[in-house]
């Protein structure tokens, strides 16, 4: 009797048309370090009385799916994450080179199919009306670069197969953390020690009354971005900024050369005053927790670009 391992695992997604309704084609192979999507139903227990000390059997709840994928910050996977968070994105090509720009606010956003399969059993799960929730990243100095990703499901088929086909299958080209810098109005943050952020869209899950117990979709809220960056005071750079309440322009971006990169860019960001506390005998470290609004001039909070040879992340 073959076991699952998560050696083994696939997932595979494509792009619905519908909002849950799997597709039958155009599924990608996306490399991931975890995931826990899929359908749970919890139990509610009995409250009736008259019938003595033994509980009678429970009734069960609605199905929910929410769930986190973990996968690499890399240089052409990682675009249809950031698709599904942002929609679709404006390319521009210069030869083999091709920019894609992903802009935050857009009023509406696509959903997937996401499969998870373990082809030893096999069982393949088939997330349908995947929507992007979270995106929260870390930078630090050494280590692997990766995004945890909050995803909200409509619901969940077991198949004994997989529905996705051959599904086409990027190379992958992770970004590595010591490629990484944060910018504050285009110049360099100098003794940043780490930094994370969360890119929010606010989803609102559609509770209505259904037959199957699912929900309806979920719809997008207010666009947030928010996070903390942790450095060495050196200086009072940031403590300046914060005091004196206005907006700054902060980039997180990884870059190994000209044709290929990744920026994520926070065009209005406010910070707030920060204690620089003194714990012992090392280096005084002030930690900047810091919101992005909207610029006003720009009309949107975030911008990501990609430059990779990646034609197109559509369709």
């Amino acid at each position: 009797m073959a076991r699952a391992r998560g050696a083994n695992a696939i997932m595979t997604a494509a792009f619905e048309t519908t909002y849950g309704t799997p597709p039958t084609t155009g599924y990608r192979k996306l490399p991931f370090v975890s995931s826990n999507l899929g359908e749970e139903q919890g139990l509610i227990p009995d409250d009736l009385l008259g019938y003595g000390r033994e509980s009678l059997p429970p009734t069960r709840d609605v199905i929910n799916n929410d769930g986190d994928v973990v996968v690499p910050v890399d240089l052409r996977n990682f675009g249809n994450w950031l698709r599904l968070m942002m929609g679709e994105p404006v390319t521009t090509a210069a030869g083999a080179v091709n920019t894609h720009v992903f802009s935050s606010g857009k009023r509406d956003l696509p959903s997937a199919t996401i499969e998870v399969g373990l082809p030893e059993v096999p069982s393949y799960g088939q997330n349908f009306g995947v929507r992007g929730n979270t995106m929260r990243v870390q930078m630090q100095r050494s280590g692997l670069l990766t995004a945890t990703l909050g995803l909200i499901a409509q619901g969940e088929k077991k198949l004994g197969s997989s529905g996705s086909g051959t599904p086409l299958e990027a190379s992958v080209e992770r970004f590595s953390p010591f490629q990484g810098s944060i910018t504050r109005d285009g110049v360099a943050l100098a003794s940043v020690v780490s930094a994370e952020f969360t890119y929010s869209n606010n989803l609102d899950k559609v509770e209505v009354i259904r037959g199957d117990g699912r929900i309806e979709d979920a719809d997008p809220g207010m666009v947030t971005m928010t996070g903390s960056i942790v450095t060495r005071f050196a200086n009072t750079i940031l403590l300046d900024q914060a005091t004196s309440g206005e907006p700054v322009e902060l980039t997180f971006g990884w870059v190994t050369d000209a044709a290929r990169s990744l920026i994520i860019k926070a065009h209005a960001v406010y910070l707030p005053r920060a204690k620089t506390p003194v714990t012992g005998p090392n280096g005084v470290q002030a930690t900047f927790a810091f919101q992005a609004a909207k610029d006003m001039t720009l009309g949107k909070s975030v911008t990501a670009t990609l430059v990779n040879n990646v034609s197109a992340y559509t369709g």
